[in-house]
This record gives structure tokens, C-alpha cells and sequence, in this order.
């Protein structure tokens, strides 16, 4: 199968992460796959990359022109003359493109929502979110990661054929640049929490930090990193500063290598105000780590089983429920093992093979009308 898949960039994120494994998967199954990065220019990929796959950035086939609809057709241009099998795109801008691209060529589109979309910040353009609603039910299938997005896309994408597949886990991770060692931090002999994710506002870190400040007087030998980099860079510096927490809390940056992070960590903590399926949640779980969350619309409820295999905070008063919580796992180290103990069973719940078999349902379908045997 013959499978051209659609992202905006392929420098950094949750929905590039899963591209690039899904891409991996599939080629080792066989498959030819294409990674067209849409609304960049060539930049670069920041996850490690089967050598068969192929990344072709659409701004090469757009002459040095700009605008969207210059790059629509140079799109539409490349799927006409090429006729993969089956179009897969990520996120909702790339989404519409796709569909908009494809319309009557015959080439099935597969496309996937990577969050909850009432709670996606900033909000998509009015433009986009119109011809979300008239193109998604042109889909061969809209791809979302948990049923209150099923039931969204009913009422917003009438007609629309949603279809719920969790994000994979591959375990162990695999390691890709920038590799930074947590030992460079992190002294040996000191207990760390850590968080992974962009430094954007709907993170919310600054709850995190804020929590830590209270703990750090009592717990002297415990240490905070949180992994990422974005716009709130500056702001969590400050905050950091100002608490006064400048040798014990840690913003390392993006890393390649999250997976000796996880294993020099003692707890993780979660504490996004929204979130699709969140990796990095699944990732620390994987790694046998007790993981902190607040009870947000989708993503650590499924994963923590409804606080089953996790601690699942409810979503008010943060710092006060976070610092709690954090200082119980502090105090008790025989309840982290026995917590880390039944997260990582989420490396069989969610395991490669079991999520590519449903994307490889979705995906025969599509292109055959039925579901390979």
C-alpha cells in the first residue's frame, strides 16, 4: 500500500511523534510511506525516522509561492499525479487541506483530530472550522482518541465516520537529537518529579512549580524538571527565580532521550487544562513511574483507568490538590512502587501491535471497503 501522510511539521509534538511511529510501523509491514510536512518549510525532523521512509516537504512543490491556496493546489497537484492509496492527515488545518486536496481525485482520506476540539486553544479560524463541518463527512474516516470526541464530531460533523484508536506505545523509547543527559542536571543521590510537555499556557507548569514551592522546604532532597521548551519559557524562568528554587527546579529544553529521564525520575506529574491522549503520560506510565493528573475532559482518564493505575485529581483548586498529593508520594515510597507497579501495564493495553492493528483496519477499509482478515 502506497500511503502519503499529511502533518504540518515534523519538528517536535505529540501528533509528529505518533506520525513518525505509525510511518515506521507501516513500513515495516511492507508499506510505502511519505511523510509531506504541509504548512512549514523544509525544517527538520526531530524523531528518529525508518531509513525507508520518505519525507517530501510540500514546500518544494509550490515553486517559491506563498499562500494557502498556492499550496492547496501544489497538494492537489501531487496526489492527482502520484495516487497513493490512501491519504493520512493530522490535525484539523491539514485535515481540511487533505480533503479539500483529494476531493474527486478517488484517493481515500483518512484524517484525525489530536485533542477534545471544544477545548483545542487557540481555537481554530471560523473559516476552517465551517469547511471542518462540510469536508469531514467526506472522509473515509475521522480518526479521534476518545468517545466525548465521537460524540462531538456527531454534532458537529454530521455525517462524519469517527472512528476511536489510542496513540501507540513503543517501549523502550527510541532516542533521537538533541540527547541530553539527565545526570548533567539531576545529581545522583536526589529524587526528582518531572513533567514533559510544550511550554504553553494550557500546560499549565506554572501549576506545578507553584506546588513544588511548597514542598521543596520539607523535602530538601527532592528536585522538579519539567521537559520542553515554548513560548512560556520566560515566564516559568521568572517563576522559578522568584520562588527562589533556581537549584532545585530544572528546564533542560526539548529532549531527544525522554526515556533516561523517566528512569531517573520518582513521580510524574500531569497537568495540562486539556489534552488529546497525551504521550508523555502514557510514556512515564510505561516506565513503571506513579503519574499525577487532574480529571481533565479526555486523555488521563482513559489511560489512569478512572484512577485504577493512577492518581486522578479533580480539576479545582490545583496547587493545594496537586501539593497534597505529591507530598503523600513523597512520604510514602511503598505506595510509588505499588502505583508505578500497575501503571506499567499500559505497555500491553496500548502496545504497537494492538493500536496498528486498528489503524490497519481503518486504513484496508478505506482503500478496500473491508477490514483485512
Amino acid at each position: 500500500m502506497n500511503i502519503l501522510f499529511l502533518t504540518s511539521s515534523m519538528q517536535g509534538g505529540g501528533a509528529e511523534r505518533v506520525a513518525a511511529l505509525l510511518s515506521n510501523a507501516w513500513v515495516d509491514q511492507g508499506h510505502n510511506v511519505t511523510i509531506m510536512p504541509t504548512f512549514s518549510g523544509r525544517g527538520g525532523c526531530s524523531y528518529a525516522l525508518h531509513p525507508q521512509v520518505k519525507i517530501d516537504y510540500l514546500a518544494d512543490h509550490v515553486n517559491g509561492a506563498r499562500g494557502k491556496l498556492r499550496r492547496l493546489w501544489a497538494l492537489r497537484r501531487v496526489i492527482r499525479q502520484r495516487k497513493p492509496d490512501v491519504v493520512v492527515a493530522f490535525l484539523t488545518d491539514v485535515n481540511v487541506a487533505a480533503l479539500l486536496a483529494a476531493w474527486e481525485t478517488g484517493v481515500p482520506v483518512v484524517v484525525s483530530e489530536r485533542t477534545y476540539p471544544p477545548l483545542l486553544q487557540p481555537k481554530p479560524r471560523r473559516t476552517i472550522a465551517f469547511l471542518r463541518r462540510l469536508t469531514y463527512p467526506l472522509a473515509a474516516a475521522v480518526v479521534v482518541q476518545s468517545d466525548h470526541t465521537v460524540a462531538w464530531t456527531a454534532a458537529e460533523c454530521a455525517g462524519s465516520n469517527a472512528v476511536v484508536i489510542a496513540n501507540p506505545l513503543v517501549f523502550p523509547l527510541s532516542v533521537a537529537e538533541p540527547v541530553r543527559q539527565p545526570l548533567t542536571f539531576l545529581p545522583d543521590g536526589r529524587h526528582c518529579v518531572i513533567a514533559v510537555g510544550r511550554f504553553d499556557a494550557h500546560k499549565r507548569h506554572d501549576l506545578l512549580i507553584a506546588a513544588f514551592a511548597r514542598l521543596a522546604p520539607l523535602h530538601p532532597d527532592w528536585d522538579l524538571a519539567i521537559l520542553g521548551d515554548g513560548a512560556e519559557r520566560s515566564a516559568l524562568e521568572t517563576q522559578v527565580a522568584t520562588a527562589g528554587l533556581a537549584s532545585r527546579v530544572f528546564l533542560p529544553g526539548f529532549v531527544g532521550n525522554p526515556g533516561d529521564w523517566y528512569h531517573r525520575a520518582s513521580i510524574y506529574v500531569m497537568t495540562s487544562a486539556y489534552e488529546g491522549f497525551p504521550n508523555t503520560l502514557l510514556e512515564a506510565m510505561a516506565h513503571g513511574l506513579p503519574a499525577v493528573a487532574f480529571d481533565i475532559k479526555t486523555g488521563p482518564r482513559e489511560i489512569m483507568q478512572n484512577g485504577r493505575i493512577g492518581i486522578l485529581l479533580p480539576d479545582d483548586d490545583h496547587v493545594r490538590r496537586l501539593s497534597e498529593a505529591l507530598a503523600g508520594l513523597i512520604r510514602e515510597e511503598a505506595r510509588r512502587k505499588e502505583i508505578g507497579a500497575l501503571a506499567s501495564t499500559v505497555r500491553d493495553t496500548y502496545s504497537m501491535h494492538r493500536i496498528l492493528r486498528r489503524w490497519d483496519e481503518v486504513l484496508s477499509t478505506a482503500v478496500h471497503g473491508k477490514p483485512n482478515k
